[in-house]
């Protein structure tokens, strides 16, 4: 069976299909050697080159899923390229023969913890879609004197630019003085959620980092700037949470 050529290079987390189709137009990409049209159509038995890159067959990226969690330092921004030549999350990525790493979302410069990769851009895609309702769990050091009644507050649901924003758990973990550590969980990652639920209270976070991602929890072996290859099982239960 055919597909469009944009649609699977965007599976395989190349980029949006506008902007592969933009590529196509500007003759970057080939197919069993010839220039791509706007419009083509491959079959997994097609070879397909994007600047110079031959994409893996259709077949072996289905077959060879594989997923890396990083632990992010902070101060590492979550783009392939910075124009103020700050570091990556993928710097330190291993190299891949075929295709590239997509990230599973994204995490802000000063945040920190578990980050997903994957050469699969469905998964990444599906995942990565509100309604996957993926639970992510933060380690949160709070500036500032936590209240009851702002803990139930943030249960509800707060309203921050025109959205409904809440934590579906939060536990207290401790802490001395105004300093106080919180384990708080939310379905989406909106930009910056985690921050603006408590700033909307009052209070500061000094520490942000993710400890989990669905079913992953971020290993206390994988200090920070290091990756770890998931097993085929860890894998597995990402597919079945993107219902693949």
């Amino acid at each position: 069976m055919s597909e469009k050529l944009q649609k699977v290079l965007a599976r395989a987390g190349f980029g949006s299909r506008r902007e592969i189709e933009a590529w196509i137009a500007a003759g970057r990409i080939k197919v069993n050697g010839e220039t791509a049209e706007v419009g083509a159509r491959v079959t997994e038995h097609d070879r397909i080159v994007v600047d110079g890159k031959k994409l893996a067959p259709q077949k072996k990226q289905r077959e060879e899923r594989r997923v890396l969690l990083y632990n992010k330092p902070e101060d590492e921004i979550c783009t392939r390229k910075d124009p103020e030549g700050r570091p990556t999350v993928f710097d330190k990525l291993p190299p891949i023969k075929h295709g590239r790493w997509v990230a599973i979302g994204r995490l802000d410069i000063n945040t920190s913890g578990l980050l997903l990769f994957t050469t699969d851009g469905e998964l990444a895609n599906r995942l990565m879609h509100p309604s996957a309702q993926v639970e992510r769990e933060y380690a949160v050091r709070v500036l500032g004197y936590v209240t009851p009644e702002m803990v139930e507050r943030m249960h509800a649901g707060v309203i921050i630019n025109d959205n409904l924003c809440r934590f579906t758990d939060i536990q207290h973990f401790g802490g001395s003085g105004v300093n106080q550590w919180y384990h708080v969980v939310l379905m989406e990652g909106r930009n910056r959620e985690v921050r603006k639920l408590w700033e909307s209270q009052g209070l500061k976070v000094s520490r942000l980092k993710r400890v989990r991602f669905g079913p992953i929890l971020i290993p206390s072996t994988v200090s920070r700037g290091k990756f770890h290859e998931l097993s085929r099982n860890e894998v597995d239960k990402l597919r079945q949470l993107a219902n693949l």
